[in-house]
Formats: structure tokens, C-alpha cells, sequence
């Protein structure tokens, strides 16, 4: 039996009994079947998205771009990808199932206000098929930023994909972990939608979404900024950056392999581990024309003195201490 949330339940369905029972029927099959779904935004997620969703078997209607020519352009672009339309806002016959919106966090209110507007003003009573559900990617926000939409009878939620999306790479979904969370309908379909994809999807309240995408974003773009401060501390051995990002591949690669068979602490090695405090101290004082480099040098081995095996950790403490005056 469907059982939409608490939130949902208050939202203004149809008010008329019979209305609101025919609506509810059709969610209740919409859940159960396969959505049609139109794209809002043309990026690398989107772009990533529209083309895993059309393998995966459910129809793209149409990529839904901003009112400017490069805008209409991308999104063209990928709509001939999937057998799709690309129209701007204005445009958009808004005939999918499922609104999947795939645009910059501070755009998603702005940009659910839009469609909310135009499918409660413009609601056509012959179009077969109606909105019944919307999901954004947003790691950091929740399913509130759709709630202009809930007034219109649409079911909302986030679902964040744990994965990196640039231009250039293909990466599969299998297995990757989706964080959902939202109205009870939006949140059954995303899980289906996710399975269908290969990934892997995982309750997250709301009120930790900030907290989680901190961690999300350590766990990649900040862990690209870590590897160019790794090119930039090379340099004090004269080596350039692209001899660094060649020459450290192999014991990155090599790392991560042992830190997700092994786990950290049989992962970690070098002259903290064996409590060397002299080489420790001569790093630092190598790094004290690279104040950043030497930053994130000291935070780091804080962080491994604080969780890691280490030897001689008193000594080393009072280098780190030293080092940081």
C-alpha cells in the first residue's frame, strides 16, 4: 500500500475525492513502472545521466536548457544522444514522468519555481502523460529546493550519486552509492531508478546532507587539490610537475589499493610510522618556502599521529608543535 510521508501528505493535491483518488492511483502505478524522464541542464552530470538512464532503458523526453544560445546548444547536443528533444524552459512540453534536475545547487530553486508555474498554469487535461515526480543531484541540499513543485501534485527528492563526473571520463555506475532522501513516492521510484542503474542506494536524513557533502567533496575534488599540492612540493626536488604526477602514479595507485583491501593502519608506512622525528623535522624545514605544501604537511601528519600507528609519537608531537611556531 503506498504511504506517502507526512510532508507529502500536507501538500494541496486535488481536493475533490474522487480527483484525489484518481491522482493517487496513478502515482501508486507510476512508482511501479518505468518513468519517462526529462533532464533539466545539459552538463558533465547531466550529460552522464541522460546517456546511463537511456542505456538503462527509461525514455528521455527532453533536455531542458536555460533561456541562452550555448545553453540550447549543449543541450541539443545531448538530447540527439538519447533520442530526445532540447528545448529552453519555455518550450518544454513537460510530458515525462519524472523532472530529473541536473543544474548548479544555487539554480534549483529558481528553476523548480519555473516548471512548478508552468505545469500549474499551463496543465494541458489531454496530455497522457503528467509530472508525477522530481529528483535533484545536489549533494549538499535537500528535496526542499523542489518544494515549489509539491503544490502541482509532484512528489520530490534528492538523489546524489557518490562519483565524479568531468568531461572525458566514463565512469561505470556499478555499485556506486546514491544518497536519497525526500517525499516516500519520489524516494520509492529514485531507488528504482538507482537499482536499474547498478548503484547502490542509502537513506540520508536531510539534516546531514552538509555534513555529508564535506566528506564528499574531501573524497575528491579536495583530493585532487591534495595531488597538485603533492606536484607543488615537488618542485623543492627540482622535479617538474608533470615528472611529479608520472613518478607518484605508481605509489598512489599502489595506496589506494592497499588502503581498501587492508585498511588504513596496515596501509600506512614511511618515517612516521617507524617514529623517524629527524626526517620528519627535515621535510619541514625542506618545505619552508612552500608555506601551503608545508600546511597541509603538518595537518596531515597531526591527523596520523591522532589515528595512525605511530612510534616515538612524543617527540614527534614536539617537532610538529615546534614546526607550527
Amino acid at each position: 500500500m503506498l504511504r506517502p510521508s507526512a510532508e507529502w501528505r500536507r501538500q494541496p493535491m486535488a481536493q475533490n475525492p474522487k480527483i484525489k483518488k484518481q491522482i493517487k492511483k496513478k502515482i501508486k502505478k507510476a512508482i511501479n513502472t518505468k518513468p519517462s524522464v526529462a533532464i533539466i541542464g545539459a552538463g558533465s552530470l547531466a550529460t552522464f545521466l541522460a546517456v546511463a538512464l537511456n542505456h538503462a532503458g527509461f525514455a528521455i523526453t527532453e533536455i531542458i536548457a536555460r533561456d541562452s544560445k550555448p545553453s540550447l546548444r549543449r543541450a541539443r547536443r545531448l538530447a540527439a544522444k538519447v533520442r530526445a528533444q532540447g528545448v529552453t524552459i519555455e518550450f518544454a512540453r513537460l510530458d515525462a514522468t519524472l523532472l530529473w534536475f541536473c543544474v548548479p545547487d544555487r539554480e534549483i530553486r529558481r528553476a523548480a519555481s519555473t516548471l512548478a508555474h508552468r505545469l500549474v498554469a499551463g496543465a494541458d487535461p489531454n496530455q497522457k502523460v503528467k509530472v508525477r515526480f522530481a529528483l535533484h543531484s545536489s549533494g549538499a541540499l535537500s528535496s526542499r529546493e523542489l518544494r515549489p513543485l509539491q503544490p502541482a501534485d509532484v512528489a520530490v527528492a534528492s538523489a546524489h550519486p557518490l562519483m565524479t563526473f568531468v568531461a572525458g571520463a566514463d565512469p561505470p555506475l556499478t555499485n556506486v552509492p546514491f544518497a536519497i532522501e525526500g517525499d516516500q513516492p519520489a524516494v520509492r521510484v529514485a531507488r528504482r531508478i538507482v537499482r536499474a542503474l547498478g548503484g547502490e542506494s542509502f537513506n540520508l536524513p536531510a539534516a546531514r546532507k552538509a555534513a555529508y557533502h564535506a566528506w564528499a567533496t574531501m573524497t575528491s575534488p579536495l583530493l585532487v587539490a591534495f595531488l597538485v599540492t603533492l606536484e607543488e612540493a615537488a618542485s623543492a626536488a627540482r622535479l617538474t610537475r608533470e615528472d611529479a604526477r608520472r613518478k607518484s602514479l605508481p605509489i598512489i595507485m599502489q595506496t589506494l589499493a592497499n588502503y581498501s583491501r587492508l585498511g588504513p593502519a596496515k596501509s600506512f608506512s614511511g618515517p612516521l610510522i617507524r617514529g623517524d622525528a629527524e626526517t620528519v623535522a627535515k621535510h619541514l624545514a625542506v618545505l619552508k618556502k612552500d608555506e601551503e605544501s608545508r600546511a597541509v604537511y603538518l595537518a596531515l601528519a597531526r591527523v596520523a599521529l591522532r589515528t595512525l600507528p605511530v612510534k616515538n609519537r612524543r617527540e614527534l608531537r614536539r617537532r610538529l608543535r615546534d614546526a607550527a611556531c
